[in-house]
C-alpha cells in the first residue's frame, strides 16, 4: 500500500492502482467516458485528466506514487474537460427524451458534472453524420449519431468474446465505429451476444423496443449447465429485459445471445400457467394438487400393470441441475432407467 492526496484528502491505495481506481476507492468523483472496469483502459476521452505532481495526466491511466499530490479541479482541468465535452456534444444528437438511455446515459451525468453551456454549444455545433440507423441486428440496433467514438464496443468484443467484429473505420471527422467492409451488423461476424451493447455508454448501442423495467428479480440462466446468474427486469407480469448479474463468480455479468435475448417464450400468450387435467375428453385447468394426484394414480396403474421399466421420462435443460438430479432419482426410486434429456434431441 502508498499513501497519496487528492485535493488534500489522504488516501490509502495500491500500488498497481490507477489514479482512477484510487479516487473511486475514496469516493471522489472523476468523470470518465471511454472507461469500464470489465475493459482495458483507453484514455481516448481525456476527460477523465487531473493534475497529479503538477503534470496534466489520464486518471484512468496514470499509476499511483508514493506521496502523489492529485488535484481533480483545477482551471487547466477544468478547462480542459469542458472543451473535450463540448467537442463530442458538437456533433451529438439532441433528442435526448426518446432516447432508450435518457436519465441513464454517462454523457448525460459528465455533462451535468462539467456544467456545459448552451451558448459555448452553439459556436461549434456541427450538422450531424448522415448515417442511417442500422436495424439489422434483430436484437440491437446502431445509432452512429448517438455514438462519441469511446471504442468500449470494440474493446468488449475483443477482449470479452473475442470476436473482434467492430472496429475504428474511417478518418478524421467521419470516423465511425464499424464492421469490415462498413456492412450492416447481420452480415458481419457479431454473433448478437450484446456485451458490446451492455457496455454502450450512450443510445449508441441499444434493444430493439427495449422497455425499462420497474424492478428487478434476480435468477439463473436456463438455457445450459454453466449457471450464469441473471437479473430479470419486469414490469407487471412480463419480463421486458434481462442483464448478467457482474457480483456473481460464474459468469461476472457476461452473457451469451441465448442468456441476454431469448426471454420471449416467457411471455408468449400460450405459454401454460396452470396445470390441465383432461376430463371427459377435454383440458380444463385444475389445481397442482389435483393434478400431482392424478400423475401419481396414472403412474401406479402403469408401475402395477406393466412394471416399472414401461415408463420412459424425459428432462429439461431449462431446469436446473439440482431439479434434474431430482427428477432422475424420483423415476430411478420406482425402478426404471428409461430417462433422457431434450439436450440431446
Amino acid at each position: 500500500m502508498i499513501t497519496l492526496y487528492i485535493n488534500g484528502i489522504k488516501i490509502e491505495a495500491e500500488e498497481d492502482m490507477t489514479i482512477y481506481q484510487a479516487a473511486q476507492k475514496a469516493g471522489i468523483y472523476i468523470p470518465v467516458l471511454c472507461y469500464h472496469p470489465d475493459l482495458s483502459t483507453f484514455g481516448a476521452c481525456r476527460v477523465c485528466m487531473v493534475e497529479a505532481n503538477g503534470r496534466v495526466v489520464t486518471a484512468c491511466r496514470a499509476i499511483v506514487e508514493e506521496g502523489m499530490i492529485v488535484q481533480t479541479d483545477t482551471e487547466d482541468v477544468e478547462m480542459i474537460r469542458k472543451f473535450n465535452v463540448e467537442l463530442i456534444l458538437a456533433s451529438h444528437n439532441q433528442d435526448c427524451q426518446t432516447c432508450s438511455r435518457n436519465n441513464d446515459c454517462k454523457l448525460q451525468e459528465v455533462s451535468s458534472f462539467i456544467g456545459v453551456e448552451p451558448d459555448g454549444m452553439q459556436k461549434i455545433r456541427r450538422n450531424q453524420l448522415d448515417t442511417p440507423i442500422d436495424d439489422s441486428n434483430p436484437f440491437f440496433f446502431r445509432d452512429h449519431s448517438k455514438c462519441i467514438l469511446c471504442g468500449i464496443c470494440i474493446r468488449a468484443c475483443d477482449e470479452i468474446n473475442g470476436v473482434t467484429a467492430l472496429d475504428f473505420a474511417f478518418r478524421g471527422y467521419n470516423t465511425l465505429v464499424s464492421v469490415p467492409g462498413n456492412k450492416p451488423l447481420r452480415e458481419s461476424s457479431c454473433e448478437s451476444c450484446g456485451e458490446c451493447m451492455e457496455r454502450c455508454p450512450t443510445g449508441a448501442l441499444a434493444r430493439s423496443g427495449q422497455q425499462k423495467p420497474e424492478r428487478e428479480i434476480k435468477s439463473v440462466c436456463p438455457y445450459c449447465g454453466v449457471g450464469c446468474n441473471i437479473k430479470l427486469g419486469t414490469r407487471g407480469r412480463k419480463v421486458v429485459q434481462v442483464r448478467g448479474d457482474h457480483d456473481n463468480p460464474v459468469n461476472e455479468g457476461e452473457l451469451c445471445v441465448k442468456g441476454r435475448f431469448g426471454f420471449e417464450f416467457i411471455n408468449h400468450p400460450e405459454r401454460l400457467s396452470k396445470p390441465l387435467v383432461k376430463k371427459n375428453g377435454k383440458l380444463e385447468e385444475a389445481s397442482w394438487d389435483e393434478a400431482l394426484d392424478k400423475v401419481s394414480q396414472k403412474l401406479k396403474e402403469i408401475c402395477d400393470q406393466n412394471g416399472a421399466d414401461s415408463i420412459g421420462t424425459l428432462s429439461s435443460a431449462r431446469c436446473s441441475n439440482e431439479e434434474n438430479y431430482l427428477f432422475q432419482k424420483l423415476f430411478r426410486s420406482l425402478g426404471t432407467n428409461n430417462i433422457d434429456h431434450c439436450a440431446r434431441l
